[in-house]
């Protein structure tokens, strides 16, 4: 009975995954770490690179959801390649950099990182005009220096988190008065090239790490991938739908309050931690 319960967490994590990939573009990282880090607390397995495991594993998965999502939005004609081509180079900068922060980081400390970045998301997400409305004045995409400093931003942090940065891929080119449509589908380019570069890093980080949940090689855990994978290529297409039919903002506050306890229960982890270590 307990490994039905832990399948059903699984393949519930990997339709979430592959919805929220196809309708926002984030890769399903939001949904896939606080699974994983509960199915370890069920597991009762004692290691401080729990959470490691658990972003190396979105990661990968991000690479499953995001091209599907991706092959579904461009048979729509929706991605914006050359956005893509400009800013791989600085997503792969951004995500070595990611990798080398969280080589240095403890496990309390990635808890807090994740927390507060679900937390601002989940803010934005609730209150989506906000952000929106405070950069009205912004019209063209950036180039230059602010493009190099912001898409590495994205890629680092998105590395961190074990997501795709896809919200702040939506929201710059919003901003930059591109169709919500054209942006949730690019952020799915952008989650295949972090969650490729992120998950090989993840790799090599934990290579030679003992404690680590049965099945993982390095910082991912190979089960969990093929099951959250599997289920997220089926549902990313229903996702993608979603993206092009269904009321934008509705869909938004709903994740929004998801984030908001996805939040909530990542800063009772990292308290946790910090009471072990």
């Amino acid at each position: 009975m307990e490994i039905f319960g832990l399948l059903v967490l699984l393949i519930t994590a990997g339709a979430v995954a592959g919805l929220t990939a196809g309708l926002f573009g984030n890769g399903g990282g939001f949904a896939v770490v606080p699974a994983l880090v509960l199915l370890f607390s069920i597991l009762d397995i004692e290691s401080e690179n729990l959470i490691f495991v658990a972003v190396g594993t979105s990661l990968a998965c991000i690479i499953f959801s995001s091209a599907r999502a991706l092959m579904s939005h461009n048979k729509k004609g929706a991605v914006d390649f050359l956005v893509l081509k400009a800013w791989a180079p600085w997503l792969v900068i951004g995500v070595i950099i990611g990798v080398f922060i969280a080589s240095y980081s403890q496990a309390e400390e990635l808890y807090l990182i994740f927390a507060w970045g679900v937390l601002f998301y989940g803010i934005y997400f609730l209150f989506p005009k906000i952000l929106d409305q405070t950069a009205m004045k912004q019209r063209d995409m950036p180039v230059g220096f602010t493009r190099a400093g912001l898409v590495s931003f994205l890629g680092g942090f998105s590395a961190l988190l074990g997501i795709a940065g896809g919200t702040i891929t939506v929201i710059t080119m919003s901003v930059c008065k591109r169709p919500i449509y054209q942006a949730v589908a690019t952020a799915s380019g952008v989650g295949l090239i972090i969650g490729i570069v992120g998950a090989l890093g993840f790799l090599i980080l934990g290579f030679n790490k003992t404690d680590l949940p049965v099945g993982s090689l390095g910082f991912i855990n190979i089960p969990a991938v093929l099951i959250i994978s599997l289920v997220s290529i089926l549902t990313a297409p229903i996702g993608v739908e979603w993206a092009h039919n269904l009321e934008e903002n509705k869909l938004k506050r709903l994740f929004g309050l998801y984030l908001l306890l996805v939040s909530s229960g990542m800063f009772w982890k990292a308290s946790l931690s910090s009471s072990i270590i």
